[in-house]
Protein backbone atom coordinates (compact mmCIF):
# COMPACT_ATOMS: atom_id res chain seq x y z
CA UNK A 1 0.00 0.00 0.00
CA UNK A 2 1.36 3.40 -0.98
CA UNK A 3 1.32 5.97 1.83
CA UNK A 4 0.33 9.47 0.70
CA UNK A 5 1.47 11.93 3.35
CA UNK A 6 0.40 15.56 3.39
CA UNK A 7 -1.25 18.09 5.70
CA UNK A 8 -3.71 20.95 5.32
CA UNK A 9 -1.22 23.31 6.99
CA UNK A 10 1.06 22.92 3.97
CA UNK A 11 -1.47 25.13 2.14
CA UNK A 12 -0.89 27.96 4.64
CA UNK A 13 2.59 28.85 3.38
CA UNK A 14 1.94 32.04 1.38
CA UNK A 15 4.90 33.31 -0.64
CA UNK A 16 2.81 35.99 -2.37
CA UNK A 17 0.50 36.15 -5.41
CA UNK A 18 3.31 36.39 -7.99
CA UNK A 19 5.49 33.68 -6.48
CA UNK A 20 5.60 30.37 -8.44
CA UNK A 21 5.47 28.21 -5.28
CA UNK A 22 1.71 28.37 -4.70
CA UNK A 23 -0.81 26.31 -2.67
CA UNK A 24 -2.48 25.57 -6.02
CA UNK A 25 0.29 23.03 -6.63
CA UNK A 26 -1.05 20.72 -3.92
CA UNK A 27 -4.65 21.43 -4.87
CA UNK A 28 -3.95 20.39 -8.47
CA UNK A 29 -2.29 17.16 -7.34
CA UNK A 30 -5.21 16.26 -5.08
CA UNK A 31 -7.75 17.00 -7.83
CA UNK A 32 -5.82 14.86 -10.31
CA UNK A 33 -5.63 12.00 -7.83
CA UNK A 34 -9.41 12.06 -7.51
CA UNK A 35 -10.13 12.39 -11.23
CA UNK A 36 -7.73 9.56 -12.04
CA UNK A 37 -9.23 7.25 -9.42
CA UNK A 38 -5.84 6.89 -7.78
CA UNK A 39 -6.95 8.67 -4.62
CA UNK A 40 -9.01 5.67 -3.57
CA UNK A 41 -6.14 3.19 -3.58
CA UNK A 42 -3.76 5.31 -1.50
CA UNK A 43 -3.50 5.28 2.27
CA UNK A 44 -3.66 8.88 3.47
CA UNK A 45 -1.69 10.17 6.46
CA UNK A 46 -1.42 13.58 8.12
CA UNK A 47 2.19 14.71 8.38
CA UNK A 48 3.44 15.23 11.95
CA UNK A 49 5.54 18.17 13.09
CA UNK A 50 9.27 17.65 12.79
CA UNK A 51 11.21 17.80 16.08
CA UNK A 52 14.29 19.91 16.82
CA UNK A 53 16.28 16.70 17.28
CA UNK A 54 15.34 15.56 13.78
CA UNK A 55 16.27 18.95 12.28
CA UNK A 56 19.59 19.02 14.13
CA UNK A 57 20.76 15.95 12.24
CA UNK A 58 21.08 18.07 9.08
CA UNK A 59 20.92 21.75 10.09
CA UNK A 60 23.10 23.77 12.45
CA UNK A 61 21.50 24.75 15.75
CA UNK A 62 22.05 28.48 15.19
CA UNK A 63 20.33 28.28 11.80
CA UNK A 64 17.30 26.48 13.25
CA UNK A 65 17.04 29.04 16.04
CA UNK A 66 17.24 31.88 13.52
CA UNK A 67 14.40 30.43 11.43
CA UNK A 68 12.17 30.11 14.47
CA UNK A 69 13.13 33.60 15.68
CA UNK A 70 12.26 35.41 12.46
CA UNK A 71 9.06 33.49 11.66
CA UNK A 72 6.15 35.96 11.44
CA UNK A 73 3.31 35.46 13.90
CA UNK A 74 -0.37 35.49 13.00
CA UNK A 75 -1.38 38.82 11.48
CA UNK A 76 2.21 39.85 10.78
CA UNK A 77 3.56 40.70 7.34
CA UNK A 78 5.58 38.21 5.37
CA UNK A 79 9.36 38.54 5.31
CA UNK A 80 11.99 37.70 2.72
CA UNK A 81 14.60 35.24 3.99
CA UNK A 82 16.47 35.64 0.70
CA UNK A 83 15.52 36.88 -2.74
CA UNK A 84 13.46 33.76 -3.50
CA UNK A 85 12.41 32.46 -0.09
CA UNK A 86 9.50 34.05 1.76
CA UNK A 87 8.09 33.34 5.22
CA UNK A 88 4.45 34.16 5.92
CA UNK A 89 2.63 33.55 9.19
CA UNK A 90 1.83 30.02 8.01
CA UNK A 91 5.25 29.11 6.64
CA UNK A 92 7.01 27.79 9.72
CA UNK A 93 4.21 25.37 10.52
CA UNK A 94 4.06 24.23 6.88
CA UNK A 95 7.83 23.67 6.88
CA UNK A 96 7.60 21.67 10.11
CA UNK A 97 4.92 19.47 8.49
CA UNK A 98 6.94 19.10 5.28
CA UNK A 99 10.03 17.87 7.13
CA UNK A 100 7.93 15.77 9.50
CA UNK A 101 6.30 14.03 6.53
CA UNK A 102 9.63 12.56 5.51
CA UNK A 103 10.24 11.23 9.01
CA UNK A 104 6.79 9.61 9.08
CA UNK A 105 7.39 8.11 5.63
CA UNK A 106 10.61 6.45 6.79
CA UNK A 107 8.95 5.10 9.92
CA UNK A 108 6.01 3.66 7.95
CA UNK A 109 8.24 2.00 5.37
CA UNK A 110 10.67 0.59 7.94
CA UNK A 111 7.77 -0.80 9.98
CA UNK A 112 6.27 -2.42 6.84
CA UNK A 113 3.07 -0.50 7.46
CA UNK A 114 3.28 1.05 3.99
CA UNK A 115 5.65 0.97 1.05
CA UNK A 116 6.44 3.06 -0.86
CA UNK A 117 5.56 6.50 0.52
CA UNK A 118 5.02 9.82 -1.23
CA UNK A 119 5.04 13.16 0.58
CA UNK A 120 2.94 15.87 -1.08
CA UNK A 121 4.24 18.81 0.90
CA UNK A 122 5.38 22.39 0.59
CA UNK A 123 7.59 24.33 0.97
CA UNK A 124 10.11 22.16 -0.89
CA UNK A 125 13.48 21.44 0.66
CA UNK A 126 16.39 20.42 -1.56
CA UNK A 127 18.00 23.88 -1.80
CA UNK A 128 18.17 24.36 1.99
CA UNK A 129 21.78 23.96 3.06
CA UNK A 130 23.05 23.13 6.53
CA UNK A 131 22.96 26.78 7.61
CA UNK A 132 21.20 28.59 4.77
CA UNK A 133 17.65 28.93 3.41
CA UNK A 134 17.38 29.48 -0.33
CA UNK A 135 15.41 28.66 -3.44
CA UNK A 136 11.96 28.53 -1.76
CA UNK A 137 13.34 26.08 0.86
CA UNK A 138 13.68 26.43 4.67
CA UNK A 139 14.36 22.90 5.92
CA UNK A 140 15.85 20.17 3.75
CA UNK A 141 12.99 17.69 3.88
CA UNK A 142 14.68 14.84 2.02
CA UNK A 143 17.87 15.21 4.07
CA UNK A 144 15.88 15.09 7.32
CA UNK A 145 14.21 11.88 6.12
CA UNK A 146 17.46 10.24 5.01
CA UNK A 147 19.25 11.15 8.24
CA UNK A 148 16.35 9.68 10.20
CA UNK A 149 16.70 6.40 8.32
CA UNK A 150 20.42 6.31 9.13
CA UNK A 151 20.37 7.46 12.74
CA UNK A 152 17.00 6.27 14.07
CA UNK A 153 16.73 3.03 12.11
CA UNK A 154 20.37 2.10 11.83
CA UNK A 155 20.59 1.78 8.06
CA UNK A 156 24.14 1.78 6.74
CA UNK A 157 23.58 3.03 3.19
CA UNK A 158 20.85 5.18 1.64
CA UNK A 159 20.65 6.81 -1.78
CA UNK A 160 18.96 10.08 -2.72
CA UNK A 161 18.00 10.65 -6.35
CA UNK A 162 16.97 14.18 -7.39
CA UNK A 163 15.47 14.81 -10.85
CA UNK A 164 14.31 18.38 -10.19
CA UNK A 165 15.43 20.84 -12.88
CA UNK A 166 17.53 22.68 -10.30
CA UNK A 167 20.60 21.14 -8.71
CA UNK A 168 19.96 19.89 -5.18
CA UNK A 169 22.72 22.02 -3.71
CA UNK A 170 21.37 21.81 -0.18
CA UNK A 171 21.28 18.03 -0.14
CA UNK A 172 24.79 17.94 -1.59
CA UNK A 173 26.02 20.45 0.99
CA UNK A 174 24.64 18.37 3.87
CA UNK A 175 25.87 14.97 2.68
CA UNK A 176 29.00 15.90 0.74
CA UNK A 177 31.27 14.12 3.24
CA UNK A 178 28.83 11.42 4.37
CA UNK A 179 29.88 8.04 2.94
CA UNK A 180 26.59 6.44 4.03
CA UNK A 181 24.70 8.59 1.49
CA UNK A 182 24.91 8.40 -2.30
CA UNK A 183 23.44 11.53 -3.91
CA UNK A 184 22.50 11.49 -7.59
CA UNK A 185 21.17 14.69 -9.17
CA UNK A 186 20.15 15.79 -12.66
CA UNK A 187 19.65 19.46 -13.49
CA UNK A 188 19.88 22.15 -16.12
CA UNK A 189 23.37 23.65 -16.19
CA UNK A 190 24.26 26.47 -16.06
CA UNK A 191 21.13 27.44 -14.16
CA UNK A 192 20.04 28.35 -10.64
CA UNK A 193 21.63 27.71 -8.14
CA UNK A 194 24.72 27.49 -10.40
CA UNK A 195 26.22 24.60 -8.46
CA UNK A 196 26.90 20.95 -9.22
CA UNK A 197 29.93 18.89 -10.05
CA UNK A 198 30.79 18.01 -13.61
CA UNK A 199 32.79 15.04 -12.42
CA UNK A 200 31.77 12.15 -10.24
CA UNK A 201 33.02 11.56 -6.69
CA UNK A 202 32.53 8.58 -4.42
CA UNK A 203 29.12 9.70 -3.20
CA UNK A 204 28.06 12.55 -5.55
CA UNK A 205 26.86 11.75 -9.07
CA UNK A 206 25.60 14.76 -11.02
CA UNK A 207 24.12 14.92 -14.51
CA UNK A 208 24.37 18.52 -15.81
CA UNK A 209 22.04 18.99 -18.81
CA UNK A 210 22.32 21.87 -21.26
CA UNK A 211 19.33 24.07 -22.05
CA UNK A 212 17.20 22.34 -24.67
CA UNK A 213 18.15 18.83 -23.57
CA UNK A 214 15.34 16.31 -23.50
CA UNK A 215 14.57 12.62 -23.17
CA UNK A 216 17.64 11.33 -25.01
CA UNK A 217 20.16 13.23 -22.91
CA UNK A 218 18.35 12.66 -19.62
CA UNK A 219 17.91 8.92 -20.11
CA UNK A 220 21.51 8.48 -21.26
CA UNK A 221 22.72 10.28 -18.14
CA UNK A 222 20.62 8.06 -15.90
CA UNK A 223 21.76 4.86 -17.61
CA UNK A 224 25.43 5.83 -17.87
CA UNK A 225 25.93 7.51 -14.50
CA UNK A 226 23.16 7.07 -11.92
CA UNK A 227 22.34 3.41 -12.40
CA UNK A 228 25.91 2.01 -12.27
CA UNK A 229 26.62 3.94 -9.07
CA UNK A 230 23.32 2.90 -7.50
CA UNK A 231 23.93 -0.76 -8.34
CA UNK A 232 27.45 -0.65 -6.90
CA UNK A 233 26.35 1.23 -3.76
CA UNK A 234 23.51 -1.21 -2.96
CA UNK A 235 21.42 1.20 -0.89
CA UNK A 236 19.12 -0.10 1.81
CA UNK A 237 16.54 2.63 1.19
CA UNK A 238 15.98 4.86 -1.82
CA UNK A 239 14.85 8.48 -1.48
CA UNK A 240 13.54 10.54 -4.40
CA UNK A 241 13.54 14.33 -4.57
CA UNK A 242 10.69 14.40 -7.07
CA UNK A 243 10.74 17.74 -8.86
CA UNK A 244 8.76 17.94 -12.11
CA UNK A 245 9.90 21.36 -13.35
CA UNK A 246 12.15 19.96 -16.08
CA UNK A 247 8.95 19.22 -18.04
CA UNK A 248 8.78 20.80 -21.48
CA UNK A 249 5.48 22.48 -20.57
CA UNK A 250 6.85 24.05 -17.36
CA UNK A 251 8.34 27.45 -18.19
CA UNK A 252 10.56 27.38 -15.10
CA UNK A 253 13.37 25.96 -17.24
CA UNK A 254 14.56 25.12 -20.73
CA UNK A 255 14.70 21.33 -20.45
CA UNK A 256 12.24 19.24 -22.42
CA UNK A 257 11.30 16.19 -20.37
CA UNK A 258 7.87 14.64 -20.80
CA UNK A 259 5.39 12.62 -18.76
CA UNK A 260 6.95 9.49 -20.27
CA UNK A 261 10.38 10.43 -18.94
CA UNK A 262 9.09 10.68 -15.38
CA UNK A 263 7.41 7.30 -15.75
CA UNK A 264 10.60 5.82 -17.24
CA UNK A 265 12.95 7.11 -14.52
CA UNK A 266 10.55 6.01 -11.79
CA UNK A 267 10.52 2.48 -13.25
CA UNK A 268 14.31 2.46 -13.31
CA UNK A 269 14.47 3.54 -9.66
CA UNK A 270 11.86 0.98 -8.61
CA UNK A 271 14.07 -1.64 -10.20
CA UNK A 272 17.03 -0.52 -8.09
CA UNK A 273 14.89 -0.53 -4.95
CA UNK A 274 13.55 -4.00 -5.73
CA UNK A 275 17.05 -5.41 -6.17
CA UNK A 276 18.75 -3.74 -3.23
CA UNK A 277 16.31 -2.00 -0.85
CA UNK A 278 13.56 -4.58 -0.28
CA UNK A 279 11.49 -2.15 -2.35
CA UNK A 280 11.85 0.64 0.22
CA UNK A 281 11.18 4.01 -1.43
CA UNK A 282 10.35 7.40 0.04
CA UNK A 283 9.54 10.08 -2.54
CA UNK A 284 9.11 13.75 -1.66
CA UNK A 285 7.71 16.55 -3.81
CA UNK A 286 10.16 19.27 -4.77
CA UNK A 287 9.53 21.57 -7.77
CA UNK A 288 6.97 21.69 -10.55
CA UNK A 289 5.21 25.00 -11.16
CA UNK A 290 2.70 24.48 -13.97
CA UNK A 291 -0.11 22.96 -11.87
CA UNK A 292 -1.76 20.79 -14.53
CA UNK A 293 1.52 19.33 -15.76
CA UNK A 294 2.73 18.84 -12.20
CA UNK A 295 -0.41 16.98 -11.20
CA UNK A 296 -0.33 14.76 -14.27
CA UNK A 297 3.37 13.95 -13.77
CA UNK A 298 2.85 13.12 -10.10
CA UNK A 299 0.09 10.67 -11.00
CA UNK A 300 2.36 8.96 -13.54
CA UNK A 301 5.07 8.77 -10.85
CA UNK A 302 2.66 7.31 -8.28
CA UNK A 303 1.20 4.79 -10.69
CA UNK A 304 4.66 3.31 -11.20
CA UNK A 305 5.38 3.34 -7.47
CA UNK A 306 2.14 1.45 -6.94
CA UNK A 307 3.20 -1.15 -9.48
Amino acid sequence: MLAFISHHECYDHDAGPMHPEQPLRLEAINNQLISSGLDYVLRHYDAPLVTREQLLRVHDADYIERVYAIAPGQGMQSIEVDGDTVMSSGTLRAAERAAGAGVMAVDLVMANEANPAFCAVRPPGHHAERRTAMGFCLFNNIAVAAAHALDAHGLERVAIVDFDVHHGNGTEDIFRSEPRVLFCSSFQHPFYPFTGHEKETDNLVDIPLSAGAGSKEFRAGVEDHWLPHLEAFEPQMLFISAGFDAHVADDMSSLQLTDDDYEWVTKALVGVATRHCKGRIVSMLEGGYEPGVLARSVVRHLNVLLG
